[in-house]
């Protein structure tokens, strides 16, 4: 006999409420541990954020003449079309050689604590004075890098329109607080920030599923916050080193910053939000699947041995932190003078 109308749409309506109730509990338990990207481009500190400065460090974000070479820009090893990486082990930069380890996303990182694998630097204005300097990346110096600009009339006028209360506005720390600005308006909300938001459609019921495992397997002990990432420092291996292949034995993390022996082979949690576009992974860059990379996080972090199913399941999850991209549109640069410093690829 089949089941009258009334009881059908009454069984329906109890499962539609014990569903809702379930993605609410589970929503309660992630506001606990996560926050939503928010709606505004955040303040920065002692970096007042202008249409102009954007601009400006958008220039200076995508030119490559910021490098000694000519070649590298920070768009190089920060590639806003490919995840805001540059999806290789480790960056190439100036004359080809290759960096130490593997190039963070750019994406969302004005949320992260501090900058760099091992923190170094606290915010991204710093950070943007890194590469520019190193020999292996960019290879320019700070009165290059003004010579450069200061050539150029027409980043002299947006320098000025830019910092309008300086005397002289064309400087390296000015360099470094427009690229800031700029980098902070890449922010890519997710459906899991509108799962966070309220809605329960946002996330699929694998990626609920996904997200409870994550959860409940202790991944979000150190993959927390706005970020999912970026606001702690631990010991890769805490249970159970990985292999010399994915932890190099020379590389020892924050020890070169802090010369602390505790903090020997410490590093910064890595930052979640659009981790599927972004392999490989791991500082090293050595592993290329999402999945394996999960795997070796339950036994290296948590004792844990993460099955198949599981890891497919948190992998699914990691897939809703996947955002939408802020329309880039590559700027025309200033073009250059006969005053412009010429390019060069001496190693020094």
């Amino acid at each position: 006999m089949t089941p009258p109308l009334k009881l059908i749409l009454g069984t329906l309506s109890a499962l539609a409420l014990a569903q809702g109730a379930a993605a609410s509990d589970l929503r309660e338990r992630a506001q606990e541990l996560f926050a939503p990207l928010p709606s505004t481009i955040p303040a920065l500190n002692d970096n007042v954020i202008t249409e102009d400065k954007i601009d400006l460090g958008k220039a200076l974000f995508f030119d490559p003449r910021m490098s000694a070479s000519g070649v590298f820009s920070c768009n190089s090893c920060h590639n806003l079309a490919t995840g805001g990486d540059d999806n290789m082990e480790t960056s190439i930069g100036h004359a080809w050689q290759k960096g130490p380890r593997n190039s963070p996303t750019v994406l969302n990182a004005v949320f992260n604590e501090a900058q760099f694998w091992d923190g170094r630097a606290a915010d991204l204005a710093e950070q943007a004075k890194g590469p520019v300097q190193a020999g292996v990346e960019m290879a320019n110096t700070p009165e290059n890098v003004v010579a450069t600009l200061m050539s150029m009339p027409q980043y002299i006028d947006w320098f000025t329109a830019s910092f309008p209360e300086e005397e002289n506005p064309v400087s390296f720390d000015n360099f470094a607080k427009a690229i800031e600005a700029y980098e902070a308006t890449l922010i890519t909300p997710s459906p899991f920030d509108a799962f966070l938001n309220g809605d329960d459609a946002a996330l699929s019921d694998g990626q609920k599923a996904g997200l409870q495992l994550f959860i409940d397997k202790g991944c979000s002990s150190c993959h927390n916050g706005i970020n999912l990432g970026g606001n702690g420092y631990y010991p890769f291996g805490l249970i159970e080193k990985p292999g010399a292949d994915v932890l190099p034995p020379d590389d020892r993390g924050r020890f070169a910053v802090t010369e602390t022996a505790d903090d020997s082979y410490v590093f910064r949690a890595a930052p979640l939000r659009n981790i599927d576009q972004t392999a490989p992974y791991f500082h090293s860059g050595k592993v290329w699947d999402l999945k394996v990379a999960v795997q070796i996080m339950g036994t290296s972090q948590l004792g844990e041995e993460i099955n198949d199913a599981e890891a497919d399941q948190i992998v699914a999850f990691l897939g809703a932190l996947t955002g939408k991209m802020p329309d880039v549109t590559y700027p025309v640069l200033p073009a250059e003078t006969l005053k412009t410093p010429r390019p060069t690829g001496e190693v020094k």
